[in-house]
């Protein structure tokens, strides 16, 4: 399949056209991610946050959480205290929009006029990656937030970027996609964003 052709205007992030994806940071996942994951989990935080100020959908997966435990306790007190009605949805499927309920949530996005996904999570080049791929048949526009991924190895997670690009999406930052929803200067959510990134 061709990586689909991206106009500039496809590129744009607004935060009422767009989602966040997080694919799988999950507590027995963690150490297998050799150091890469602090940085993942970090960038994560800043997105959850930033997010919840601009008032941009979020959902979280689960690959298999009574063998991977849960999602991290970072991020889980992140969405508690920012995005509390995110779902969080337990799958078997390493594409997470293979699993039926969270592609009917995507889907629901969709119908609400989301037409641009931001994915972040572990590991990249597998669950991530096929969801990335996923999303991009579905007809969104997905923005992957590499430094906000992780795999085992640097390798892999270099797979992974290619693998992205040949999907059609964009790869991107925390940092180039907080202040591409944010838009401009001033107020509150400039504020906190610019904190969060420092």
């Amino acid at each position: 399949m061709p990586a689909r052709s991206l106009q500039p205007a496809d590129l744009a992030l607004r935060p009422a056209t767009t989602g966040l994806l997080v694919v799988d940071i999950q507590d027995r996942l963690v150490p297998a991610m050799q150091g890469g994951a602090a940085n993942c989990i970090a960038n994560t935080a800043r997105l959850i946050e930033g997010l919840g100020a601009l008032d941009v959908r979020i959902l979280v997966s689960e690959q298999y959480p009574k063998g991977l435990g849960h999602t991290v306790p970072e991020l889980a007190q992140k969405l508690a205290a920012h995005r509390p009605q995110a779902p969080v949805l337990e799958k078997a499927e390493f594409s997470a929009v293979a699993n039926p309920e969270i592609r009917a949530v995507v889907a629901g996005w969709q119908a609400d006029g989301v037409r641009s996904v931001l994915v972040c999570g572990m590991e990249a080049h597998i669950c991530v990656y096929q969801t990335v791929r996923g999303l991009a048949e579905m007809g969104l526009v997905v923005h992957v937030v590499t430094d906000a991924c992780a795999s085992r190895t640097a390798e892999n997670h270099a797979v992974a970027v290619g693998l992205w690009q040949a999907s059609g999406a964009v790869v991107t930052s925390t940092e180039a996609a907080l202040f591409d929803l944010l838009g401009r200067a001033g107020g509150d959510a400039f504020k906190l964003i610019s904190r969060l990134i420092r």
